[in-house]
């Protein structure tokens, strides 16, 4: 793992034409700066988004055929986890016609690179990236928020450096990780925190007049995480194989902190009755 702020910087950048598939509310937010930078946007998705794309003056392809006809240097995958498979297995690849940079943006890692690789002719570059940052957290700025990346097959360095240059020109925390050890490190935090803020919200918590520093970031934690999706949540789980033992080991570790209170009131008990 390696953390930098100019991992590609040294290398010169190029303005970019990029396939958005999938835009919704993730892939118009990566869009709208990917536009403000200069960079050439066009888009396909399973709901129609012809009006917002229209108002965005960004050019929709309701027919995937025409958009991997077009001249894309990158085409940007920001389907959801759980659709990713059957996305990328409905689409005609050979229509491609060029060599392309392919790059998923999912919230897992493993996943979407064994699929890429599954799917994808020899001859396409492929860059799994996670922007751990979203239209919430990142909507004033991106400065100091965390690109994880990793070059999974990448042949034009110039193409692959001007896309992570989009990230680092926003001053986000660039940082080089395996797909593998993004998964391990996401499972024990990402995954931990969705399925804790899961929890307070299935006990139904809410903000009171006498709340304390520490239970309003419960408050917090299951404001953010029941934001998002089931879907997310579920994918995080599902398409992280290192997901299940860290809910194996919130549930053991919930019933060794039961068993000692509950053992602490048989003891007070006992000595009561004393």
């Amino acid at each position: 793992m390696s953390s930098s702020s100019s991992s590609s910087s040294s290398l010169p950048t190029q303005t970019l034409k990029i396939g958005i598939v999938g835009f919704g509310t993730f892939g118009q937010f990566l869009a709208k700066t990917m536009i403000k930078q200069g960079h050439t946007t066009r888009a396909t998705s399973r709901t129609d988004y012809s009006q917002l794309c229209h108002q965005l003056d960004v050019p929709f392809f309701r027919d995937v055929i025409p958009f991997l006809e077009a001249d894309n240097d990158v085409i940007l995958i920001c389907t959801s986890i759980l659709s990713l498979s059957e996305v990328l297995n409905s689409m005609p690849l050979r229509r491609l016609k060029r060599h392309t940079l392919f790059v998923d943006v999912l919230s897992v890692k493993e996943h979407p690179r064994n699929v890429l690789l599954q799917v994808l002719p020899e001859n396409m570059d492929v860059l799994c990236t996670h922007p751990m940052f979203g239209p919430e957290s990142g909507k004033n700025r991106w400065k100091d928020l965390p690109l994880v990346y990793e070059k999974v097959r990448v042949r034009d360095e110039t193409r692959c450096s001007s896309f992570l240059h989009i990230f680092e020109s926003e001053g986000c925390r660039m940082v080089e990780m395996s797909c593998e050890e993004h998964d391990k490190v996401a499972a024990r935090s990402q995954f931990l925190s969705h399925s804790i803020g899961r929890i307070l919200a299935e006990m139904g918590i809410e903000s009171t007049s006498m709340n304390t520093k520490s239970f309003e970031t419960l408050v917090k934690l299951k404001e953010s995480t029941t934001n998002d999706s089931f879907d997310l949540f579920s994918g995080l789980f599902i398409h992280n194989r290192f997901a299940q033992q860290e809910l194996m080991n919130l549930e053991q570790s919930f019933e060794k902190v039961k068993q000692r209170l509950l053992k602490k009131m048989s003891e007070q008990q006992s000595l009561s009755s004393v």
